[in-house]
């Protein structure tokens, strides 16, 4: 099966959060609380793909305030923060969800995230990922994490499920006025 082919099949993408959605930096600061910056063409892309009929989710090691506040923006459904093993978080979703592992699609950044990675439909990295993640995806960004990997990845999808020209057309339709 090509990648288009597995692409055609999502329902769900999953994201880690820290190095994915951000670059890996937290911003600890002196009254003890915490920062993150998220790219906001990542979230643009996440938008994007909630409006074609996918859902999508967040499986992080981390729990983080910034990381719920970002998913509340965003409209992310599944948030699922402080996971001390991915892979069983991974099941109880599946099993919540009622879906197999050809309908979901993972991006992750680093070995915490091989488990799901070797397990999902389309396995996905940020350009920056570690090389252990980067020799076992299908598929890897050109863009780093926390640098629009993730909108990289949610155009593949939605190109692969013929879903891009839709999403595109009302703006390309404005720009034209």
């Amino acid at each position: 099966m090509d990648l288009a082919e597995k692409a055609r099949s999502l329902r769900l993408l999953l994201f880690d959060v820290d190095g994915v959605l951000t670059d890996g930096t937290i911003l600890l600061h002196a009254d003890g609380t915490e920062s993150k910056q998220f790219h906001i063409r990542d979230g643009t892309a996440i938008v994007w793909a909630h409006r074609a009929g996918l859902a999508t989710g967040l499986l992080s090691a981390r729990q983080a305030a910034s990381t719920t506040q970002r998913a509340a923006q965003l409209g992310i459904p599944i948030v699922l923060q402080g996971v001390t093993n991915k892979l069983d978080a991974y099941q109880r979703l599946l099993a919540e969800q009622g879906l197999r592992d050809e309908e979901v699609a993972f991006m992750g950044d680093d070995l915490l995230d091989l488990p799901v990675l070797g397990r999902v439909g389309l396995a996905a990295a940020p350009a920056d990922a570690v090389e252990a993640v980067r020799s076992r995806v299908d598929w890897i960004a050109e863009a780093r994490g926390g640098h629009g990997a993730v909108r990289e990845f949610v155009e593949f999808v939605l190109e692969a499920q013929d879903r891009w020209d839709a999403i595109v057309e009302p703006y390309v339709a404005g720009a034209d006025r």
